[in-house]
């Protein structure tokens, strides 16, 4: 059991995010794949990805070994929802947060040799983890990270009305049960390895994640102590919420290009975890006159929802824009 130790000071700047990011998300399916004893909620998205990763994906399954603790992709990758920026922090990693990150791993006897290259820096060795990475990523997240981004925003916006309607102790008392348990002021979760955790007023950021089933993992920033951790939370335990999520990849219905066009479909699909106008034109590189007048007409068909928050205002897909998402290719 670990045991995280809040002050006053932490429970104030304890925040919710959506997502520990795609390239943890990634080599969590790594993992699940490797479990033969996966959950009835992955079962049909175990069936549709099994087979379909060769060899290349093989610097990854090296990183996962059987026993003792495993690679923190968040801390090496970032939480960004970006294959390509997850790809660029990964080669921008400084030596000593891989060599941290690696050096403790049980890496098989074969793979040693490889994985001490790794540590010392090698950019072939990044490279070959990059491509992966990539490879994974294009079979088991890509094809449905449009609803995957759309469960966990629906998990953090959960999360968020439960700390407006009782703070964040509420929250904590809540949070997946039974492998938590809030005893005031300590955050007891489950786990493996025993361990007294004192967060001394960084806070905690609780984020949600899909791939991840076996354990809440506790994810700390090896490089920044002032930097708060975060607990990645499984989120996905009902089969029926499963069942619906992979299903109808494949669909042969027009795509949500062809329907909406290029431009105002990137903008829906930007808005999955909301963002602002200005958030909106610098991801798709458009201007911002231009964003808003694809947001007012995504608004005015009810696929999203605008609200003000300060001087800026944020948009966000509403249900019928999350079905909607659900029906084209899944990119």
């Amino acid at each position: 059991m670990k045991r995280i130790h809040f002050t006053a000071d932490d429970l104030a700047r304890t925040r919710v995010a959506t997502t520990i990011g795609v390239a943890a998300e990634t080599i969590d399916t790594v993992k699940l794949l490797k479990d033969r004893d996966t959950s009835l909620a992955f079962r049909r998205w175990h069936i549709s990805v099994r087979g379909r990763l060769g060899q290349q994906v093989g610097p990854l399954a090296a990183l996962l070994p059987a026993r003792g603790p495993l690679v923190d992709a968040t801390s090496l990758m970032g939480d960004t929802a970006s294959i390509d920026e997850a790809v660029d922090n990964l080669m921008a990693a400084p030596r000593a947060l891989m060599r941290l990150e690696l050096e403790n791993l049980d890496i098989h006897p074969t793979h040693r040799s490889w994985a001490r290259n790794l540590m010392d820096g090698d950019r072939e060795a990044r490279h070959e983890v990059a491509t992966a990475l990539r490879a994974c990523h294009s079979v088991t997240v890509a094809p449905y990270w449009n609803r995957v981004r759309s469960h966990l925003s629906e998990v953090r916006a959960g999360y968020v009305g439960t700390m407006a309607d009782g703070g964040v102790e509420q929250l904590l008392t809540t949070l997946c049960r039974p492998l938590v348990r809030w005893r005031p002021p300590v955050l007891e979760v489950a786990h493996t390895h025993d361990a007294d955790i004192h967060l001394n007023g960084r806070g905690l950021v609780i984020a949600p994640t899909m791939f991840s089933t076996g354990q809440v993992e506790f994810l700390f920033p090896p490089l920044d102590p002032d930097r708060a951790p975060v607990l990645a939370v499984p989120t996905l335990s009902g089969t029926s919420l499963g069942t619906a999520l992979w299903e109808g990849v494949e669909s042969t219905v027009p795509s949500l290009d062809d329907l909406l066009g290029r431009t105002r479909a990137a903008v829906l699909r930007a808005a999955v975890d909301g963002c602002g106008t200005t958030e909106l034109a610098g991801r798709l590189h458009i201007s911002p006159a231009t964003a808003s007048h694809h947001a007012t007409a995504l608004r005015n068909a009810r696929l999203i929802t605008t609200r003000r928050e300060g001087k800026a205002v944020l948009h966000t897909v509403t249900s019928l824009g999350v079905a909607l998402l659900g029906q084209g290719p899944l990119v």
